[in-house]
């Protein structure tokens, strides 16, 4: 849960004037939603779709992402619980003594984030937050300047680099046989996506990059400690622990191992069936059934796992409504002649050289739209694998391409920002605005990356 805005003390620093002055600027994700409705509403009818044609392509999305919706909020809550276990937690907390400095503070912070990430968004996501509270505060009692807007944007900057790994939904969907464009395209293996040169020389280059823009932007003294967030400093406070045992035989049931065990037994079992005998790939079921079983295991008992998840479930809350909300503007690109005139237009302009470059930045306008990585590869797939062909350039260059734009929308928009502010209890506007600064780094890495080495 987010705590009011409040108005920071007045700063010397330009990069403390700016993100302030964005935090004026940016409004809440519901009202940024609604400029976006207008805005798209304007575009269809301004290339000729009728009023009726509209109200339609609105009404066939608005619900469409329903399913979705709620794996993206599985996704979120039980990471949130497993990161919320006293396995992370005291990994995180004995791995926060060990800076002793301001660089190893974000250096350290920014590679366990990342690598968490990497392997899985949801999580980097949910130990996004605590490591930066963690962090922050031993910071703080060591005497060491850390700034925790600042701190808490880089975090969330370091989760970039799921984009390409273990959990991107575009290559994974790619790699799986029978997926919509194999016709086109055919099945791609990962190693030519995000287990290509590129993708590996893009992840290093962003992560160092990353450490050392950070490094540079850190106040030498002062800065905003995290002891003035005193609701984020809670977020680093013991768990409490499930209430004393009752006669109830129900409670002491839920406080016992043995029926978690047998849940785990048959998660399990599931997960063998879906890889070892099905052949089936990673897909988002598979992986929130991993993360399932694996907060199970970490809590040892049901209490314990209830608990954790009445306090993770604050954490989602953007997700189970704004969802449908950008499935509306989805659709208005999807059912007008919108996404395909954009589309149309980038073929036409293009080169081999200018590509990947286009791509990212469209991509970055769609991300805005669309909340998912796969579903903006389902809307602009085939046309990216038609005009990729049509300049002489690979298909999984595209698709990377796209990948550096859909994070744009990732890192800007309010949507998500909202979502790791609300698991580090501190309003997005305090921190939005240095990520415009991570955002226009990542671009540019991607840029350059995807339009020269090899993938």
């Amino acid at each position: 849960m987010t705590t009011p805005v409040s108005q920071p003390a007045p700063s010397s620093r330009w990069l403390d004037r700016f993100a302030a002055g964005i935090a004026h600027l940016v409004p809440d994700p519901i009202t940024a939603s609604v400029i976006m409705l207008i805005a798209l509403v304007i575009a269809a009818l301004s290339l000729g779709n009728s009023g009726p044609q509209v109200m339609d392509a609105y009404y066939r999305s608005l619900w469409m992402l329903l399913p979705f919706t709620m794996q993206m909020t599985l996704i979120i809550v039980l990471s949130s619980a497993l990161a919320s276990t006293p396995f992370f937690r005291g990994a995180v907390a004995r791995l926060a003594e060990a800076p002793r400095n301001a660089y190893q503070f974000i250096g350290l912070a920014v590679l366990i984030t990342g690598v968490a990430a990497y392997f899985y968004w949801g999580l980097g996501l949910a130990l996004g937050p605590v490591i930066a509270v963690y962090f922050a505060r031993a910071a703080e009692r060591k005497g060491i300047p850390i700034d925790f807007p600042l701190y808490l944007s880089t975090m969330g900057a370091a989760n970039s680099l799921w984009q390409f790994g273990l959990s991107s939904s575009a290559p994974l969907l790619m790699a799986t046989e029978g997926h919509f464009l194999q016709k086109t395209t055919g099945v791609i293996p990962l190693t030519r996506t995000i287990w290509s040169p590129a993708a590996i020389l893009h992840e290093v280059l962003f992560a160092v990059a990353l450490m050392v823009t950070a490094c540079l932007l850190m106040p030498k003294k002062g800065g905003r400690q995290i002891s003035e967030f005193p609701e984020s400093e809670k977020v680093a406070d013991p768990v409490p622990a499930p209430p004393a045992a009752s006669a109830s035989v129900s409670e002491w049931l839920e406080k016992r191992p043995y029926f978690n065990y047998i849940l785990c037994a048959v998660l399990a079992v599931w997960l063998w069936t879906h890889f070892g005998i099905k052949k089936l790939s990673l897909d988002i079921n598979s992986l929130n059934t991993t993360l399932l079983l694996a907060s199970l295991i970490l809590h040892a008992n049901f209490k314990s796992f209830t608990m954790a998840l009445e306090r993770s479930i604050v954490s989602a809350w953007p997700v189970i409504v704004l969802y449908h909300l950008y499935a509306g503007l989805a659709g208005l690109i999807q059912h007008t002649n919108v996404g395909e005139t954009l589309a149309a237009l980038a073929a036409q302009v293009t080169n081999p050289y200018t590509f990947p470059g286009l791509t990212a930045a469209i991509s970055a306008v769609f991300s805005f739209f669309v909340p998912s990585s796969g579903g903006q590869w389902a809307i602009q797939g085939f046309v990216i694998a038609k005009s990729a062909e049509a300049v002489g350039i690979t298909v999984e260059r595209g698709l990377l391409a796209m990948s550096v734009g859909d994070h744009i929308g990732n890192l800007l928009s309010p949507f998500w920002v909202v979502i790791l502010a609300g698991i580090a209890r501190l309003d997005f506007r305090r921190f939005f605005g240095y990520g415009l600064i991570y955002a226009l780094l990542w671009f540019v890495i991607g840029v350059v990356v995807f339009t020269f080495a090899p993938c």
